[in-house]
């Protein structure tokens, strides 16, 4: 399957820019890819379905409002930071890492792609001041500790958090008081990589 058929497929109602923009992802990673290393070499020929779609799984389980404030922490090579900023081109994405290097990256991509709605920034998270409405992230560690680092980014009983995440998360889940519930990916995605991806919403 062309690896744009594979986001249409799930997100049929995709606008043509929108279209051209996840289409466009594949050649930017590429050139970004050869001088950072955002995804090893081995799993770049799956960036459509382990990068772009997974990210996707946010907005499977989520529909943004207009005017949302997203953070993403941890964004790494800019997933799901990226991805999402295109698919909610009325919300404000802002993707922080600790490493240089790939915030370089990901604001390279930022601009290729011509995204107006999502910046970067290299800060780690327990320094980073701003506040916002949402988190997203993508197992950056135990859920546990990213609440601890995250908890001051939104203000408290008004934020959300999406994690992605994969495998067994009971013990994870075990300490956490807040109200959650887990999304299973495999009832949204049909390939095999999703079978145990899942997404964790947290009312913060």
């Amino acid at each position: 399957m062309p690896d744009l058929d594979l986001i249409t497929t799930y997100f049929p109602e995709l606008t043509a820019t929108q279209r051209e923009q996840f289409a466009r992802l594949g050649e930017l990673y590429a050139h970004w890819n050869e001088r950072v290393n955002l995804i090893s070499r081995k799993d770049f020929e799956h960036l459509y379905e382990r990068h772009i779609l997974h990210s996707l799984g946010i907005a499977k389980v989520v529909q943004f409002k207009k005017g949302t404030r997203v953070v993403d922490v941890g964004t790494g090579g800019g997933f799901p930071l990226i991805p999402l900023a295109i698919m909610y081109p009325q919300c404000t994405f802002h993707g922080i890492d600790g490493i240089g290097k790939k915030i370089m990256a990901v604001k390279g991509v930022i601009e290729g792609l011509g995204l107006t709605n999502c910046t970067a920034e290299q800060v780690r998270s327990e320094d980073h001041k701003g506040r916002y409405e949402v988190i997203v992230s993508r197992a950056v560690t135990t859920l546990p500790e990213f609440l601890r680092m995250t908890k001051h980014l939104v203000t408290k009983g008004e934020g959300q958090l999406y994690y992605l995440k994969g495998g067994d998360l009971a013990d994870e889940l075990l300490p956490i008081k807040q109200h959650y519930r887990v999304l299973e990916l495999s009832k949204e995605f049909e390939e095999e990589f999703f079978a145990t991806k899942k997404v964790v919403h947290i009312t913060l």
